[in-house]
C-alpha cells in the first residue's frame, strides 16, 4: 500500500493552478446585440472587397486567338493537318493579323494557353527527377525510376532531362510585328523573354551540372535528349545564361498546372516604344507551329493581357466575395427576424405570468 501510494504520488502533476486547470477562464456569450452587427459588418466588408476585385478584374484587357487550326478556322489549319499524330511534328508557320483601334495599356504580357491538357495527372506530375534537375552529376547519369518510360533511350543512354513532363515541352514560338502606318513596313516588337519563371525555380530548384573544361555540352556528354526533342537541352538557347536546365521556357513548363486549361507566360512587352503598351495600328504574329494538340482534343491559344494590382483577369475571386457577403447579410436579416419574433413571445409570456 505504501509503495503504490508513493508511486501514484510520484506521477501526479504539480499542485499548481496551470497543471490542475484552476486558471481563470473566459467564455464569450454571444447575444443578438453582438452577433447581428458582426454579420452585417462582415457582409458589408465582403461586398465592398468583392466589388473592388470584380471591377478591377473587368478593367483588365485581354486579346486572345485560337490557333489550333481546326479546318476552316484560319491559316493555321494546314499546319494542324500536317502536324497531327507526328512526334516530333513537322516545322510549319502561320500568322495571325489583328488591329488595335486604341492603345492597349501596358504592361502587356504574352501567354500561351492549352486546353484539355492534364498536367495534374498523378503519373505525369511525378514523372521527373528533381535531383537531376538540380544539376547533380550522378543523377544525370542515373535518372530516377519515376521517369520511366522516359528514363533511358533504347540505346541505354540516360535521358536528360528525363520524364514525361520534360518530354512534352511546349515548343511553339511567336514573334510580334507592328505596322505603324497603313501600307507601311512591319516593325518587330521586342519581346522580353527574361525573368518569366519564378526566381526560386531558376536559382534554387533548377541548376546546370558543373561545366567540364568550360563546356556545358561536355557536362551533358553521355546523355540523350527526350524522344520528342529535336535538339539536346544544352542547345535550348544560344545565351549561356539561359540554356540547359535553367532555360526560362523549360523552367516555366516544368511548373505543372493544377487545371486542364492553363496559361503559361511566354514574354513581356515593356521595352522601347512599347513600354506603355501596344499603340494603335495593325499587328502580325508569326507563329512557328510545332506542338500537336488535336490528337488529345486540345486547343492552343495566344493571349495578350495586362494586369492590375490584383494580378491577371480572374472574376471568380470577386464573385466569391460578393456571394459570401450577400449570404452574411441575408443570414443577419434571418436571425434578426427570428430574434424579434421570439423576443415578442418572451415578453408576452412574462406579462401573462
Amino acid at each position: 500500500m505504501t509503495w503504490s501510494a508513493t508511486a501514484r504520488g510520484a506521477h501526479q502533476p504539480d499542485n499548481t493552478a496551470f497543471t490542475q486547470q484552476r486558471l481563470p477562464a473566459w467564455q464569450p456569450l454571444l447575444s443578438a446585440s453582438i452577433a447581428l452587427p458582426l454579420f452585417f459588418c462582415a457582409g458589408l466588408a465582403f461586398i465592398g472587397l468583392g466589388l473592388g476585385l470584380f471591377y478591377s478584374s473587368n478593367g483588365i484587357k485581354e486579346l486572345e486567338y485560337d490557333y489550333t487550326g481546326n479546318p476552316g478556322t484560319g491559316n493555321c489549319s494546314a499546319c494542324a493537318l500536317a502536324d497531327q499524330d507526328r512526334a516530333p511534328p513537322l516545322r510549319c508557320s502561320c500568322a495571325w493579323y489583328f488591329s488595335l483601334p486604341e492603345l492597349f495599356p501596358g504592361p502587356v504580357y504574352l501567354y500561351y494557353e492549352l486546353t484539355n491538357f492534364y498536367q495534374n495527372n498523378r503519373r505525369y506530375s511525378v514523372s521527373r527527377d528533381d535531383t537531376q534537375l538540380s544539376g547533380l552529376p550522378s543523377a544525370l547519369r542515373h535518372p530516377a525510376n519515376e521517369c520511366a518510360p522516359y528514363q533511358r533511350r533504347a540505346s541505354g543512354l540516360p535521358i536528360a532531362p528525363c520524364g514525361a513532363i520534360a518530354n512534352s515541352l511546349f515548343n511553339d514560338s511567336f514573334s510580334l510585328w507592328h505596322q505603324r502606318q497603313p501600307g507601311g513596313p512591319y516593325v518587330e516588337v521586342p519581346l522580353d523573354r527574361t525573368g518569366i519563371a519564378w526566381w526560386t525555380d531558376c536559382h534554387v530548384k533548377f541548376r546546370n551540372p558543373p561545366l567540364v573544361n568550360g563546356s556545358l555540352a561536355l557536362a551533358f556528354h553521355g546523355t540523350a535528349p527526350p524522344p520528342n526533342w529535336p535538339r539536346p537541352v544544352y542547345e535550348l538557347s544560344p545565351d549561356p545564361n539561359n540554356t540547359g536546365f535553367i532555360n526560362q521556357d523549360f523552367v516555366v513548363w516544368m511548373r505543372t498546372a493544377a487545371l486542364p486549361t492553363f496559361r503559361k507566360l511566354y514574354a513581356r512587352i515593356r521595352h522601347g516604344n512599347y513600354s506603355t503598351g501596344l499603340p494603335r495600328g495593325s499587328y502580325l504574329v508569326n507563329i512557328t507551329y510545332n506542338y500537336p494538340v488535336r490528337a488529345f482534343g486540345g486547343h492552343k491559344l495566344i493571349v495578350f493581357s495586362n494586369i492590375s494590382w490584383m494580378g491577371g483577369k480572374n472574376p471568380f475571386l470577386g464573385i466569391a466575395y460578393l456571394v459570401v457577403g450577400s449570404l452574411c447579410i441575408l443570414m443577419g436579416f434571418v436571425m434578426l427576424v427570428v430574434y424579434i419574433r421570439y423576443q415578442d413571445q418572451n415578453d408576452e409570456d412574462e406579462e401573462e405570468e
